[in-house]
């Protein structure tokens, strides 16, 4: 089989003879990384190497519904940025949950039972990148970056003990957050593009304005 005929894998993209498409290569759910810059005391790459499994970014917009004559009109309302959630491997030499719990001390010194003065003395940055598999001598790649700005631990939940499992221990976070930017292949955290934080256009259409149109 001539590989050419790869060529026909994919979807014909109109009813003309020759616009089938090849595929895209898909990110894969494996590869990528999670940096938390400023969380606890000390920067370290300790929780980077025991993260398990992290969720990507949700927006949700609310809806607001004008009602009119014979019908209603929908428009988006403010928006909400669901918490993610990391799950982290619990090492035997404790060190993710000594990181842990200084950032929980952090937001809220349990000892003292005295809390931060302000959100800017606990709160860090979360950078989910996802990745092209390089590794060793071979430099991976950044397919993807999503930076969530303003995060604090708003659940932390260290998991169970059972005597029945093969399992090990975990360390499951809920992360809540104020702001996010999302970067394309390549981009930095200085210039967003193509993504959620991108400049992009607005235009304003002059009958949902009101604004007068001319008559010819």
């Amino acid at each position: 089989m001539a590989i050419t005929s790869l060529n026909n894998i994919g979807i014909p993209t109109t009813n003309a003879a020759g616009s089938t498409q090849v595929l895209l290569m898909p990110k894969l759910k494996y590869r990528f990384r999670v940096t938390l810059l400023g969380f606890g005391v000390a920067a370290a790459t300790e929780l980077t190497k025991q993260v398990q499994d992290v969720t990507r970014p949700k927006v949700t917009f609310e809806e607001m519904a004008l009602d009119v004559y014979n019908s209603k009109v929908k428009l988006a309302g403010r928006h909400t940025l669901e918490n993610v959630t990391l799950t982290l491997r619990d090492d035997a030499s404790g060190q993710v949950q000594k990181m842990v719990g200084q950032q929980i001390q952090k937001q809220f010194d349990f000892m003292e039972q005295a809390s931060a003065r302000s959100g800017i003395d606990y709160k860090f940055t979360m950078r989910i990148e996802v990745l092209d598999g390089g590794n060793g001598a071979l430099v991976p790649s950044t397919l993807e970056t999503f930076e969530l700005y303003g995060c604090f631990i708003q659940n932390a939940d260290y998991g169970d003990a059972n005597y029945s499992t093969n399992e090990h221990m975990t360390v499951a976070l809920a992360i809540a957050y104020d702001n996010l930017s999302q970067f394309a292949a390549g981009a930095t955290a200085v210039s967003p593009i193509g993504g959620i934080g991108a400049a992009v256009g607005r235009t304003i259409g002059a009958a949902t304005t009101g604004a007068s149109t001319a008559q010819g």
